[in-house]
């Protein structure tokens, strides 16, 4: 019995000392900051998009993320987007579609990334690798090298603004203006002359009221 008291004092002593020692939870660092996860993620997602009731726009993409945390909030289309855009009777007015977009819905403004095709009703198409659509001013202009191809002509720059049909637009820094006319009458003239000279290009436009873009009306 003698030899036991001191084992059996060892014994609690130890389990006194691992009770007070403090105990530390091995947790991993998370991958990503909280405001970088998506609130929503939607696949397969075709949208109409409506103002006061009236819809407005078409939305197909593969994949929707909305995030509402991270500032300015967003909606990101990782995966490309094709956009359709409607006038009052429903006609379309606009095709629009990129490999990548983003829609910051505080500023109101699409920023259209990697091969960016616009293609109006009446036969223009625009293309490059940047666009950006401004909802309060109603305008889309880009800052990269950008084509604008009519029944008429070509136009090529590294500046781009127009109305949000793209029916009233201007290349600036103009790489050349290619019809077969001016090629014929006017080859002394030069490339950016060329292309202020086109009826196509117009120098300035009025602006419209402002009017936020629409929410999405419904998801299927």
């Amino acid at each position: 019995m003698t030899g036991r008291k001191p084992l059996f004092a060892a014994l609690v002593a130890m389990l006194f000392t691992m009770a007070c020692t403090e105990t530390h939870e091995h947790i991993a660092p998370p991958i990503y900051d909280k405001d970088s996860v998506s609130m929503m993620t939607s696949y397969g997602v075709n949208t109409l998009i409506s103002d006061s009731g009236v819809i407005k726009y078409k939305i197909v993409a593969e994949r929707w993320d909305v995030n509402t945390v991270k500032q300015p909030t967003r909606w990101t289309f990782i995966k490309g987007i094709f956009l359709e855009q409607f006038d009052e009777g429903y006609h379309v007015q606009l095709y629009v579609q990129a490999d990548t977009a983003w829609y910051y819905d505080q500023k109101k403004l699409w920023e259209l990334r990697g091969r960016v095709r616009v293609r109006n009703m009446e036969g223009l198409v625009f293309k490059s690798e940047e666009l950006y659509w401004d909802g309060f001013k109603h305008e889309l202009y880009s800052y990269k090298y950008s084509r604008v191809i009519t029944p008429e002509r070509t136009l090529e720059g590294t500046y781009f603004r127009s109305d949000e049909r793209m029916t009233r637009y201007e290349v600036s820094n103009s790489k050349g203006s290619f019809e077969k006319e001016d090629m014929e009458n006017e080859t002394t003239t030069t490339a950016a002359d060329t292309a202020s000279q086109t009826n196509d290009s117009l120098p300035s436009m009025p602006m419209q009221r402002s009017v936020p873009l629409p929410r999405p009306a419904q998801q299927r």
